[in-house]
């Protein structure tokens, strides 16, 4: 994307009413305005809260929210260029049960509040393979503790990767640290049974994923508190 695409789509999503866009600053000096308030400022209603961990072009959070129009949901990602696909979309749809936040995903416990957040989806993430990258993979002990701060008790997270890495150290994770694993599939395109949400709504890049025959896994389960 070139740098003029970049600054055209910045400016585009300051005036769009679905993305936020605190500095970290806000974030983190004071308490961020929007901070346990996600449903009665933004979305006007008391529906459950979902968020969506590095939305990429937040395709993902779009087909959900048009599927589940009693829920509300939240694309997260620090390059708002690329998010400004999903909050264009949404505002040209009427599709008002979606928003955008542009952030870090390490500062995710300064933007919502305990037991805020009702499910989070984690889709395709960087595996980080490097052993030195560890510190940056979205599902280990650091961000774990993070999801759980803002999760409800019963919350759950959803983890939906092309990484057969990543879908193995999750789930080595989870049962060394005692977390529920409530459902898990190392191809849900392949086996039967696997949750329509997983399997009806596909990404850009999942589709080529299929398309060169590699299996997508799948990851549902509640962090014990």
């Amino acid at each position: 994307m070139g740098s003029k695409n970049k600054l055209r789509r910045f400016k585009e999503n300051e005036t769009f009413s679905n993305v936020f866009q605190p500095s970290r600053d806000e974030l983190v000096e004071g308490v961020y305005e929007l901070k346990a308030n996600w449903r009665t400022s933004v979305f006007k209603n008391d529906n459950p809260l979902v968020l969506e961990l590095g939305c990429g072009k937040g395709e993902y959070s779009v087909a959900l929210a048009k599927k589940y129009p009693n829920k509300n949901f939240i694309g997260i990602d620090i390059k708002g260029a690329r998010f400004w696909r999903g909050a264009k979309t949404a505002i040209e749809e009427g599709i008002s049960n979606v928003a955008f936040l542009r952030t870090q995903i390490e500062l995710i416990d300064y933007a919502f509040a305990e037991n805020e957040v009702d499910e989070i989806w984690i889709t395709f993430p960087d595996p980080q393979i490097k052993y030195k990258r560890t510190k940056h993979r979205m599902t280990n002990e650091a961000f774990l503790k993070r999801y759980k701060k803002i999760l409800k008790t019963e919350g759950v997270v959803n983890l939906k990767t092309d990484s057969e890495f990543m879908h193995g150290y999750t789930l080595g994770l989870l049962h060394g640290a005692g977390h529920e694993v409530l459902y898990a599939n190392h191809n849900v395109y392949k086996q039967e049974g696997s949750p329509e949400e997983v399997t009806s709504i596909q990404t850009f890049y999942e589709s080529q994923y299929l398309e060169q025959n590699k299996p997508i896994t799948y990851i549902r389960f509640k962090i014990k508190h």
